[in-house]
């Protein structure tokens, strides 16, 4: 009896020792947070086809008017990586008689065939407005008074927009391209200023973002190598930053961010930078071009939200 709980013994601690312990549970990743979107009215027109990629698609809010109403154009931001066109909280504007629309667009990551890539959402966004400006009549619009609006890559967006020459092929045969890409307003939120990296080092010196406007590739490319190849894609940062297009005959801006500039300086945010709006407002000034900036702690800016400053602006 004895031999053989001693052998009973020996087999279970033979066992113990031969079977792994069993490894902590490692904690439950926690899913992503999940994106709250402004709860808006119905829309007047639904995912209205602009092109022929799946997210050349718009919405449109129709504010109530007997006369053609301002147009508030609105691009999200997201890195031109992500982001959503439910995005924009419309009630505001139609309140104010000011109808929406709010556009998607095709992502770089979408587009790494198109030379740059970047061309792909800003083209969209161009093709977009020429779309929405052929519909006037049937959407009772004013097509002088058309403003644009986004955050961070739809701001970049926007004042592409707003400063690029006009876009309109007069001589095409398609009525939409014979419409004008020009605006009449925009007001944007954490704006890129520029797409040149050397501008960006100097404004912040540990700024971060850009290159996969210009460089394909599945990852984002590391600032220095952005850096790296600026002399070889000059000619696309003259076409595609919105610093380099400023001139004489370019609408109006206003640009609000979140905290106040220190140029020169690390920034906590080098993508949604103060920076970015100093330095545009010092080379608007020097072009004869309106351009408000806001910032926490600024005095001289009637309008403390780019919403206030559309809001206005559309209905002078």
């Amino acid at each position: 009896m004895k031999l053989t709980l001693s052998l009973l013994l020996l087999t279970s601690l033979s066992f113990a020792a031969e079977t792994p312990a069993k490894k902590a549970e490692a904690p439950a990743k926690k899913a992503p947070a999940k994106k709250v979107y402004p709860q808006n009215p119905p829309k007047t027109v639904t995912n209205f086809k602009y092109g022929p990629h799946e997210r050349n698609v718009l919405d449109f809010w129709q504010a109530k008017s007997d006369k053609p109403t301002p147009l508030l154009f609105y691009i999200h931001g997201g890195g031109w990586m992500g982001g959503d066109k439910a995005g924009i909280a419309v009630e505001p504007f139609l309140k104010e008689g000011i109808s929406v629309v709010s556009i998607n667009y095709r992502y770089i990551s979408q587009a790494q065939e198109v030379e740059p890539p970047v061309k792909a959402p800003l083209h969209d966004a161009a093709l977009a407005l020429q779309t929405v400006r052929s519909k006037a009549a049937e959407w009772n619009i004013d097509k002088t008074r058309i403003g644009a609006s986004g955050g961070s890559a739809g701001a970049c967006s926007s004042l592409w927009l707003a400063f690029h020459p006009d876009m309109a092929d007069l001589k095409s045969r398609d009525p939409i391209a014979r419409e004008s890409t020009r605006l009449f307003c925009a007001a944007v939120n954490g704006a890129q200023t520029t797409l040149d990296p050397q501008q960006m080092k100097a404004w912040t010196p540990n700024s971060s973002y850009g290159g996969h406007a210009f460089l394909p590739g599945k990852e984002r490319p590391k600032f220095d190598v952005f850096l790296a190849a600026r002399e070889k894609i000059l000619p696309w940062i003259a076409e595609y930053s919105p610093y380099a297009l400023v001139s004489s005959d370019d609408p109006p801006v206003y640009l609000s961010f979140a905290a106040p500039p220190a140029l020169g300086q690390v920034q906590k945010d080098p993508t949604h930078t103060a920076n970015f709006g100093v330095k545009l407002q010092e080379h608007c000034k020097a072009n004869g071009v309106a351009c408000a900036l806001f910032y926490p702690g600024v005095t001289d800016v009637k309008a403390k939200s780019t919403t206030e400053y559309l809001i206005a602006k559309l209905k002078e």
